[in-house]
């Protein structure tokens, strides 16, 4: 090929070549705002806590409680993150083998004896604490407790809440994080529910002072 064909040709080429890159650089420009959007929205939507997630991991006896909400925080102490979620429940018993969770009486268990297979055919005589349960998913791995197979998950009966956080508390010489409750009733009492390592306890923080 003369070298003059061959030069025209390698020009048509590289003029060819930036036009492309003209027409496709917006476009590839556009594409990490699009996936970081992608991205957001699915982490909005892998926190959001509603009846179909509380079904999914506990059974269509339990029903989400928006009006006290859910609580963040790494109960077990293990790095991960896991979930408390305020809910209602008809029978706690019932789904234990289909989903797979422990129903577990620590409140009552303070005071003497918390056998849930009994303790929950006790019916409060205040109608506003009936059914209510406190649920934990202890998390494992990089989705944490929205995990389809999280570590553990626990069923909490008998506790009388009115709302629930997790803060710091102070076990013995170390400091783990908790549930923090204020418990209906005209005391305005306050409680925790903490990990020990082997299972979850109950403790009494006094009332309001006022």
């Amino acid at each position: 090929m003369p070298e003059e064909a061959y030069s025209s040709l390698m020009q048509k080429i590289l003029l060819a070549a930036a036009v492309c890159l003209t027409m496709i650089a917006p476009a590839l420009a556009q594409i990490p705002a699009t996936e970081v959007k992608k991205i957001e929205a699915k982490k909005i939507d892998a926190k959001k806590i509603d009846d179909d997630f509380v079904h999914q991991q506990f059974g269509d006896q339990f029903t989400y409680m928006p009006s006290v909400g859910v609580a963040y925080g790494d109960l077990d102490g293990d790095g991960v993150e896991d979930v408390v979620i305020a809910a209602r429940c008809k029978n706690p018993m019932l789904d234990q083998g289909d989903h797979n969770y422990t129903v577990i009486d620590p409140y009552d268990a303070f005071f003497g004896y918390g056998n849930p297979q009994v303790t929950t055919t006790f019916s409060s005589g205040d109608p506003g604490l009936r059914g209510l349960v406190m649920l934990i998913i202890h998390g494992t791995g990089p989705d944490a407790w929205r995990s389809p197979t999280p570590k553990a998950k626990f069923v909490v009966v008998n506790l009388p809440f009115r709302t629930l956080s997790v803060r710091k508390f102070k076990l013995k010489k170390k400091t783990v994080e908790a549930v923090y409750v204020e418990e209906a009733g005209e005391i305005s009492a306050t409680s925790a529910v903490f990990f020990d390592g082997k299972k979850f306890q109950y403790v009494p923080m006094g009332g309001d002072m006022e």
